[in-house]
């Protein structure tokens, strides 16, 4: 099924998957995950998880077929892959649900959060949303993932690093001083509830890469409160109509929830947010890693994150549901 192969230039673990090439490319007029289909035989249900039929990570993997050595060394690909499907309507979008229906998703998001956690060989659990063809997506139907990993991804890594060394200097949290820092310059916040804050960071990657900070410090999803869930599903609706509206069309998009790992350790100078990021720079114009970026890891940011950030107010002016 595949293995884990470690790099040690990078000190990172690759997923070896060679069973996902077999994914197949579907006719028109069929989806797996609308009600009526093998995977999903009823329409009784808001929200729901299904096995993904593809993974990358299993429960109960095989023994890698690359024998260790002493130099290279490889892993079982132990974890879980799952699709959450968003409603039974096949023609919707995130962006299209009521706000109410997307509370129901966060729960769920947070009930998938935890549950995974609590699975000896899980320490990270990533929930996540590839939307648009030009991200890759092949299935229409609204939809997002998540990905139990047996280890700490490099991304989290380094984002639990930057914040323990923050916290450390300045017994602050990280994130709690960019929300201060972002409120105090005004000029990249997007919108805000009483709960959470939606902005363009000072140090964006992508012209629409709008990052949503939770205002009170928690680490994950289960953390928050009722009233922090409905803040959530508010803000959520508001900045994808926010992308929709912006060139009027459906907007491409991978959404990442970042949590605290579910290793068992004390992360509590870590905070819970949500990042966007989308190859969309204008209407008719995307934005690549290319040399510079994919090749040296340095990004290139062709505008100025506060002038995206005005395009999203204005266009966040504009949404009405």
């Amino acid at each position: 099924m595949g293995e884990l192969r470690y790099n040690p230039v990078l000190d990172e673990w690759i997923i070896v998957s060679g069973k996902r090439k077999e994914r197949p490319l579907l006719p028109s007029g069929v989806c797996p995950f609308c009600p009526g289909s093998p995977e999903v035989p009823s329409a009784d249900w808001d929200v729901m998880s299904l096995p993904n039929k593809f993974p990358s990570l299993v429960p109960e993997p095989d023994p890698p077929e690359t024998g260790e050595n002493d130099f290279y060394h490889v892993a079982p690909a132990q974890g879980v892959c799952e699709v959450v499907l968003y409603t039974p309507e096949h023609n919707k979008t995130l962006a299209d649900l009521s706000v109410a229906h997307i509370r129901k998703i966060v729960d769920h998001w947070a009930y998938r959060y935890t549950d995974l956690g609590q699975r000896d060989y899980v320490k990270y659990v990533f929930i996540f949303e590839n939307k648009g063809r030009v991200i890759g997506v092949t299935l229409d139907h609204p939809h997002g993932q998540i990905y139990a990993f047996p280890f700490i991804p490099p991304r989290i890594e380094k984002e639990l690093e930057s914040s323990k060394n923050f916290y450390d200097k300045s017994k602050e949290c990280l994130f709690c001083k960019i929300n201060e820092r972002e409120k105090k310059d005004k000029v990249r916040v997007v919108m805000e509830n009483d709960e959470h804050i939606a902005f363009l960071p000072f140090y964006a990657k992508w012209p629409f890469g709008v990052h949503i900070h939770t205002k009170r410090h928690v680490q994950s999803l289960p953390q928050l409160t009722g009233g922090e869930r409905d803040g959530l599903a508010q803000i959520l609706k508001e900045v994808l109509m926010t992308f929709d509206e912006l060139f009027d069309f459906s907007f491409p998009y991978i959404m990442a929830l970042h949590q605290q790992p579910t290793d068992g350790n004390n992360y509590g100078y870590y905070h819970f947010h949500i990042e966007f990021s989308s190859p969309v720079r204008e209407k008719e114009k995307l934005k690549f890693f290319a040399g510079v970026e994919e090749s040296m890891g340095t990004v290139t940011f062709d505008y100025r994150p506060e002038d995206k950030a005005e395009e999203l107010r204005k266009a966040y002016s504009k949404i009405r549901y």
